[in-house]
């Protein structure tokens, strides 16, 4: 979270509301977090915690209205991306910064061939002849592994299985060579060993490209297997950020460890998973104080009251919990 002279994006105190005639929904509410070259940041969370609308903001796609970047600074390579225009966030949508969106099945035209859409991408970012964009398309499809790749630029997205449509998607975030790639849940709808491949294909990226990479997902197995550091949001605001390794060797927010214990283990013995109690709150009325304190089971009579900070709690660590400020001696409480 420490602002470093050597990040590729910095986001500091974000937040993205949307306005209706009688309430405002803070989908994110002060979101902080930094990102090196070459690095994979974990963004995790349940649904609704903020984690997309975080992704939408720093590519500038809220769509207003309903949505306002009410505060906050989104600073990409020293500038920040708030103050540029519609044009300037074209050209940078796409070449500087692209994203695999969530749903492949809807994300792609149903009515144009995937080679149209490739070839329309690489032409708006790129000073090349529609021949050259062809090639370049037909690369990037045998680079994420579609077989028979110069047959099936000719298909539409139909005739892809799941899977493949998503492998197409990660080709054509690629296919400008971006600096920073954000990825929203690439491996919700895929089976396990798909899964596998795609999470292969974005190390084997990475590592060629030097590319960052902002995985978004709920899945703590992904953040594991590809990511260098992990944000664990609820409610809008981050709760937990750390590197993966001390998130899983010691992780300390209460819904960090609830979403940890959650996870099925192979035990000899049968074990029972456990479940965070009670629902996410509702972004139109959070409650007062803490926002995770109603399903909380280390609640203290202050979490009702107050509102906690991030917290520095151990080196390149810190959490959003009173349970690690200074003045703990509390009563625990049932809200």
């Amino acid at each position: 979270m420490e602002e470093t002279d050597s990040s590729l994006l910095k986001v500091s105190n974000l937040h993205t509301h949307f306005f209706s005639k009688s309430s405002v929904v803070k989908a994110v509410d002060g979101v902080t977090f930094d990102i090196k070259p070459g690095e994979t940041l974990g963004i995790v969370g349940e649904s609704g915690s903020g984690k997309s609308i975080t992704a939408m903001s720093i590519l500038g796609l809220i769509p207003s209205p309903p949505g306002k970047i009410v505060n906050g600074e989104i600073i990409y390579k020293g500038e920040d991306l708030l103050q540029k225009s519609s044009k300037q966030m074209r050209q940078i949508r796409g070449k500087e910064i692209a994203m695999v969106f969530q749903d492949p099945m809807t994300s792609l035209n149903p009515v144009f061939t995937v080679e149209k859409q490739m070839i329309e991408t690489i032409l708006a970012h790129e000073p090349v002849s529609k021949k050259a964009a062809k090639t370049r398309a037909l690369e990037l499809l045998e680079l994420v592994g579609i077989p028979d790749a110069k047959k099936r630029l000719k298909n539409y997205p139909h005739e892809f299985s799941g899977g493949m449509r998503q492998r197409v998607m990660i080709a054509m975030a690629l296919s400008c060579n971006p600096s920073l790639l954000i990825a929203d849940e690439p491996t919700t709808a895929l089976d396990v060993t798909i899964q596998a491949q795609i999470l292969e294909l974005f190390k084997k990226m990475q590592q060629q490209l030097n590319m960052s990479i902002i995985m978004i997902t709920h899945d703590l197995g992904v953040v594991s297997e590809v990511c260098d550091r992990v944000m664990v949001m609820y409610a809008g605001k981050p709760v937990e950020f750390t590197e993966t390794k001390k998130l899983f060797d010691n992780g300390k927010h209460p819904y960090t460890l609830g979403l940890m214990n959650s996870i099925p283990k192979i035990t000899p013995e049968k074990q029972k998973l456990e479940a965070i109690d009670g629902v996410p709150p509702d972004l139109r009325s959070l409650p007062k104080g803490c926002s995770f304190a109603p399903r909380c089971k280390h609640v203290m009579e202050s979490c009702l009251a107050i509102d906690p900070a991030l917290t520095k709690v151990d080196d390149n660590h810190l959490v959003r919990c009173l349970l690690y400020e200074e003045s703990k001696e509390e009563k625990v409480v049932t809200p």
